[in-house]
């Protein structure tokens, strides 16, 4: 199957621009624990700009290391073109900097931060990618290496670095949610699968909060955008339900500030303060399948797809994190 028709399908399930996904109906969908919500606007603060990305683009790989935020890959949704490039943002010199690209262009990959290392993590499959890849890229010597493959193919997924373990949450099969989690031990080089996700999710986000992993939003196989929040304890292999988003969220992108958890996407952005949800200063540039870091107190949502133009951005924006 072409590139060019997977990121199309891709599009479709965000963008709601297939005959299918117009007629879901969006209504949030219950979980055991319940909402828990403060209606109530977070500080004043708002929004401004950042120094923008070199090269417009959306469903990038991503990950923040050394107070660096590293973005690579991702596409131009317009044209369905995958990319390989990678940038580097410097808050301390508050600039990007083009860094050496991926082996192969591909979008939709999961980022994570393990051993010093920036990982990307499978994506969609092209005459370039079968939806397996697995790369790590080595900050002193700008160099990328492959590493062992993901058991299956999976886009659109969530990853996350924890416990010196990778994991791979998640994603399309490419055509179809998974509920699979597969982690990665450097240790010994192998993939193992530990309890699966309870719903089967793609176009979610994970973040790791209070010595766990947190999985938010999402769509289903119904295609329906998800509210819940689902916690996994390494030491019992066991999910749990969490504290369920205010509003259904996918293609969002989550941070974690101390006790804060922020989930942005498009005109959303919610706040967890370990008690309750607040709505927080809406983006400037409101945009989805972005990328959202914070580095010494500050938090950057950068590039993603304008809403509603829907056309691929290189705006990034920051915010005090305690806004």
């Amino acid at each position: 199957m072409s590139s060019q028709s997977l990121s199309e399908r891709l599009r479709r399930h965000r963008l709601k621009i297939g005959a299918a996904i117009v007629t879901v109906a969006l209504a949030a969908t219950a979980v055991a624990c319940g909402n828990v919500f403060d209606d109530d606007q977070a500080a004043a603060a708002e929004w401004s700009p950042a120094p923008q990305l070199t090269h417009r683009r959306s469903y990038p790989a991503s990950a923040s290391i050394d107070g660096k935020i590293y973005v690579a890959a991702g596409m131009v949704g317009e044209t369905g073109k995958p990319l390989d490039f990678l940038e580097r943002f410097d808050p301390s010199r508050n600039e990007w900097a083009s860094l050496t690209p991926l082996p192969v262009s591909f979008s939709a990959a999961a980022g994570a931060s393990l051993n010093g290392r920036f990982w990307v993590v499978g994506g969609d499959n092209s005459p370039e990618a079968d939806g397996q890849q697995v790369f790590s890229y080595d900050l002193e010597s700008d160099r990328w290496r492959s590493e062992p493959r993901l058991p299956a193919t999976r886009m659109n997924l969530a990853a996350v670095a924890f416990g010196g373990k990778l994991y791979a949450i998640g994603g399309l099969d490419p055509v179809h949610p998974t509920k699979t989690v597969f982690v990665y031990d450097p240790s010994t080089r192998r993939w193992s699968r530990p309890a699966p996700l309870p719903v089967a999710l793609h176009a979610h986000s994970a973040s790791v909060y209070k010595g766990e992993v947190w999985v938010f939003g999402g769509r289903d196989r119904s295609v329906q955008r998800q509210r819940r929040v689902w916690i996994y304890n390494p030491g019992e292999d066991r999910w749990r339900a969490g504290p369920s988003l205010p509003e259904p969220m996918d293609t969002l992108a989550t941070s974690v500030s101390g006790d804060r958890i922020h989930a942005i996407v498009d005109d959303y952005y919610f706040i967890f303060d370990g008690k309750r949800w607040k709505a927080g200063p809406t983006l400037g540039v409101p945009r989805h399948a972005l990328a959202v870091y914070t580095i010494d107190d500050t938090l950057y949502a950068v590039g993603g797809c304008l809403h509603p133009q829907l056309r691929d951005s290189t705006v990034a924006e920051k915010i005090p994190a305690d806004a």
